[in-house]
């Protein structure tokens, strides 16, 4: 009997364990995957870009007329880089290729018109455009911004080297805060799409077959 009751317990015990487990490496998925939208969203492509262009459009911060013009359109041009890749996705051809488009009302518009055999049988329409598109692109713009016009020094010291001495601080400060909050709505409002730069998985030969 107490045997019984004892292999009983264990059982419960290793159940519980089991489930525990279980609940860990789901909610390890789930943040892991959170960590992956939000990289996928925040400009670091574009950032690098610019971290590396900057030094030599901004003279190193000691910028004449010719410098600050230069750096304003360099920022324009980023700026719309990380707009416009939030409108983007991909997807792998009947080639095994991945293939990138333009995401519409309609859905997705490949780039070159892609395969005569994928625009028969796929169903672009899964792609189409939608609200949370236009939170990230303006977010990512966000994040782009306050890192390069605040958090980037020579940036700072080309179009208002007041700042850099009296709220240095703030300026500091203030990328990070953005940053954050930034983060956070890309967790709440995650991102499905495989924009230009983050390709999907290419899928096996005998899947892509079936396609």
């Amino acid at each position: 009997m107490e045997e019984g009751i004892k292999e009983a317990e264990s059982s419960k015990k290793a159940a519980a364990a089991e489930s525990t487990a279980t609940k860990v490496g789901a909610m390890a998925d789930a943040t892991f995957g959170s960590i992956g939208d939000v990289l996928k969203l925040l400009p670091t492509s574009t950032v690098i870009v610019y971290e590396v262009l900057n030094p030599i459009v901004t003279n190193a911060g000691a910028c004449s007329v010719a410098n600050r013009v230069v750096t304003a359109v360099l920022l324009v041009l980023c700026a719309f880089s990380c707009a416009f890749s939030a409108f983007t996705d991909s997807f792998v051809g009947a080639d095994g290729k991945v293939r990138y488009g333009l995401v519409t009302p309609r859905g997705l518009l490949p780039f070159g018109g892609g395969d005569d055999d994928d625009t028969g049988a796929r169903d672009f329409s899964k792609y189409r455009l939608r609200p949370a598109d236009f939170a990230h692109a303006f977010f990512s713009v966000v994040v782009f911004a306050a890192v390069a016009l605040l958090a980037d020094a020579n940036t700072v010291a080309c179009f208002y080297p007041a700042l850099r001495e009296q709220q240095k601080q703030v300026v500091m400060a203030l990328p990070v805060v953005v940053g954050a909050l930034a983060s956070g709505v890309f967790v709440v409002f995650p991102s499905k799409r495989h924009s230009i730069g983050y390709p999907p998985a290419k899928p096996a030969a005998s899947s892509l077959a079936s396609q």
